[in-house]
């Protein structure tokens, strides 16, 4: 029986820059950063979910092949990666503290029937939504 999601893997085009970004401007920890024979193990967490590790992962072999690896990195930087969604209990100050440490948003903040959303990118291109539910 599954009982819960264990981790995420976000493909990214450089770990370096990729651990600057999501520990220094979100404002994640680290959490993992292991080096093995053919791979780096590079991961970090939300503050407020230390359990739900994102693993910062490169398109490389032996992963995948050359040609996956093009794909991949080609699908990337066009900003078609939607990993998922984060979660805020204000996004208008999110948005405004992240856009004041350089983070790329598409748009402002706009409501839905579901919260008040935005979506913002990695500096690799990958779309997440950062999203405001309304308090039950």
């Amino acid at each position: 029986m599954i009982t819960g999601v264990g981790m995420v893997h976000v493909w990214v085009l450089d770990q370096d820059e990729a651990y600057d970004f999501y520990v220094n401007r979100l404002g994640f920890n680290p959490h993992g950063d292991v080096q093995f024979e053919h791979m780096r193990w590079l991961s970090v967490t939300a503050p407020g979910q230390p359990d739900l590790p994102i693993a910062l992962n490169l398109p490389l072999p032996p992963l995948m092949d050359e040609e996956t690896v093009a794909t991949m990195r080609k699908l990337i930087a066009a900003g078609r990666m939607c990993p998922g969604g984060f979660a805020t209990k204000d996004v208008w100050a999110t948005y405004r503290d992240l856009k004041a440490k350089g983070v790329e948003f598409i748009g402002e903040p706009e409501e839905h029937d579901y919260g008040i959303d935005v979506g913002l990118r990695d500096p690799f291109g990958n779309h997440w939504r950062l999203t405001q539910v309304p308090a039950e």
